[in-house]
């Protein structure tokens, strides 16, 4: 059985939100995101893939081959074909591999809170191939400064022309900036949700 949150209520969108690497469900980023999003009108469904849960269990696992990240997002969006618009999406890795099942499994559009477009200190290694032929419609929110693809880094690459990148100013992966900048984290986060939002009831 997977692991749940459920936030808000809807009769038209549901929006199937996965964890990144190292942060559970309930972390302060995924349940700010996930109430935000709610807030307007569309029901958010956090989960967790096999590794984390095993972790509330005292089990201190990597995270999961692909495989098994794959067949997981497969079988939540499985549960939740009811007739309602699906879209899937993520915190970093978990949206990574959303955008590798959107097309496959049909569903109406994938939100991804800081892809990363490359592992740490890796920038030649990258992630996009199957997002330069992605025909499902995707809305990828990132820092200008993320460590994981940062804007003059991702301003070069050729992407699907189903790709928007919502630039957050000065976020890191998280989207938080530096004080200097002037900006919050908190203001970020809300431009984040603001956006997420505006694409799926869009």
């Amino acid at each position: 059985m997977i692991p749940k949150l459920t936030d808000g209520s809807s009769d038209s969108a549901v929006f199937l939100f996965a964890h990144g690497a190292g942060a559970p469900m309930d972390s302060p980023f995924m349940t700010r995101v996930a109430g935000g999003i709610a807030a307007h009108g569309i029901q958010v469904v956090r989960f967790e893939f096999p590794y984390m849960a095993a972790r509330r269990e005292g089990a201190r696992r990597p995270p999961d081959r692909e495989p098994i990240l794959r067949f997981t997002w497969a079988k939540l969006i499985d549960q939740h074909r009811d007739g309602r618009k699906v879209f899937i999406g993520g915190k970093s890795m978990g949206g990574r591999i959303a955008t590798m099942v959107a097309d496959e499994t049909g569903v109406d559009g994938v939100v991804c809170f800081g892809y990363p477009f490359h592992p740490p200190g890796r920038p030649e290694t990258l992630r996009i191939r199957h997002l330069q032929s992605l025909q499902t419609p995707l809305l990828i929110i990132q820092g200008t400064r993320d460590a994981l693809g940062s804007q003059p880094e991702v301003s070069s690459l050729e992407l699907s022309k189903n790709i928007t990148i919502r630039w957050i100013g000065d976020g890191d992966h998280s989207l938080k900036p530096r004080v200097r900048s002037g900006r919050t984290e908190d203001q970020n986060v809300e431009e984040a949700i603001q956006a997420a939002a505006a694409f799926m009831n869009g």
